[in-house]
């Protein structure tokens, strides 16, 4: 029977709410999940449809820039840049993917490239790099987000 009392005692003690737990705010909570959040990276990376077929993450992003490093030297080589300008091969393209799947490339120039013409390559660049397959964008926590990466691509294939 005491151990009775002494059980139903230690029940009344534990039931009451002497020992409530402070509950963390919303905003508290929200501040501690964006904090958690890895924002340099995305959970998926953009992908053509035929590099949706593959199963895993790395494959796929490597299925896409492989895809679109050879879809732009395609569209490069149709063009006279490298008989323009023989002394550049390779021109690093900043490609950015909106969340909407529209696609903008830039060209990237060092800072003393004054060799080149700059408007021109860029116009001529804008001209061809158009009419691309259709990409699916990044994706973080499963909303379409806007990526960038800088893609080096070979113009003078020997």
């Amino acid at each position: 029977m005491r151990y009775y009392y002494f059980f139903l005692l230690f029940t009344i003690f534990n039931s009451c709410q002497y020992f409530e737990k402070q509950v963390p705010s919303e905003k508290e909570l929200l501040q501690k999940e964006l904090k958690s959040i890895n924002w340099k990276e995305v959970d998926e990376y953009p992908s053509f449809v035929d590099c949706d077929k593959l199963d895993e993450k790395i494959q796929r992003q490597q299925c896409f820039f492989d895809s679109l490093t050879q879809l732009i030297q395609e569209k490069l080589q149709l063009d006279t840049l490298s008989a323009l300008y023989p002394e550049l091969d390779t021109i690093e393209v900043k490609v950015t993917v909106f969340p909407n799947s529209k696609m903008q490339f830039e060209p990237q120039f060092p800072k003393d490239s004054v060799a080149y013409d700059t408007i021109k390559i860029d116009s001529i660049l804008h001209a061809r790099l158009i009419n691309f397959p259709k990409v699916n964008p990044a994706l973080k926590q499963g909303i379409p987000v806007k990526t960038q990466f800088i893609l080096p691509v070979i113009i003078k294939v020997e």
